[in-house]
């Protein structure tokens, strides 16, 4: 998004995108100026003249589960902000890192993390845009590397229609979930499903995992140049399921910047 928020879009296009995930904000601020008008009608503009779908990630600071109040405060202010941008571009889903317990433990933190996002919701009674909850790699106290603990997290907010699900392959396999073979695949997906059900989600982060099955390592590396293997990248591409999601790389740009390119050919050719 740099030079304009619609700038995305051109960007997008270049490489052959049919869907694209944004920042809303620099991801690693808690502030951001507002956005100009011509910057919002410029961005409404390309979604009609595109057709592309498009999603936002949440900045990388804020913890819904922050023991600490000032960092609390900070995420609940910067969550706030985010969706709101969101709506104001017509975004449908804000990707958010549940967050980190940071040592409270994890029934504390889920708890915290949902009585968070009843606070955000509760201040933007008319918000469109759902948060959409991400898998974890489980590096450190993050909440959600297992797939129950998004569960519980939707089970505890007070407008769980108001949530949904992110899944990313990468965190997916270095939390333990085994993505190699078709047996696999399916049971991650049953797993997914018993826990919030698949008809909550909304977005797919398709990438391949630079560190081993269970290292819980976010690591991400190119597609089939990881540990997840090509019959899991084949089997996303041709399952009906997936046909409707925005599916977006997360995956190394590397020197020449053309990362995404090729790994959207890699896919393509599955």
């Amino acid at each position: 998004m740099a030079g304009g928020v619609h700038r995305a879009f051109e960007r997008g296009l270049e490489i052959g995108c049919e869907s694209l995930q944004i920042f809303v904000k620099n991801a690693n601020r808690w502030h951001a100026r507002a956005f100009a008008e011509d910057e919002v009608a410029a961005f409404h503009e390309q979604t009609e003249r595109t057709g592309l779908s498009v999603v936002a990630h949440a900045g990388y600071l804020i913890n819904l589960a922050a023991v600490d109040p000032d960092v609390l405060d900070k995420s609940l202010t910067a969550l706030t902000d985010e969706l709101e941008r969101c709506d104001l571009l017509g975004v449908p889903g804000l990707v958010l890192h549940p967050g980190a317990h940071m040592g409270a433990g994890v029934e504390a933190g889920i708890e915290r993390v949902a009585r968070s996002l009843d606070q955000v919701f509760a201040k933007l009674p008319n918000l469109r845009a759902r948060v959409l909850l991400e898998n974890t790699a489980g590096q450190g106290t993050t909440l959600g590397a297992d797939f129950a603990e998004l569960g519980a997290i939707v089970a505890a907010v007070d407008a769980p229609e108001r949530l949904g699900v992110c899944l990313d392959s990468c965190h997916a396999f270095v939390a333990g979930y085994d993505l190699r073979d078709e047996a696999g695949y399916e049971a991650t997906l049953a797993a997914l499903d018993g826990a919030v059900g698949l008809e909550r989600l909304s977005v797919v982060h398709l990438n391949d995992a630079k560190q081993p099955l269970g290292s819980h390592k976010d690591r991400h590396a190119n597609i089939l140049q990881g540990e997840i293997g090509r019959e899991f990248f084949a089997l996303v591409v041709h399952d009906a399921r997936f046909a409707e999601l925005p599916v977006v790389l997360e995956t190394p740009l590397g020197d020449d910047k053309r990362g995404h390119a090729r790994d959207l050919e890699t896919l393509r050719k599955l």
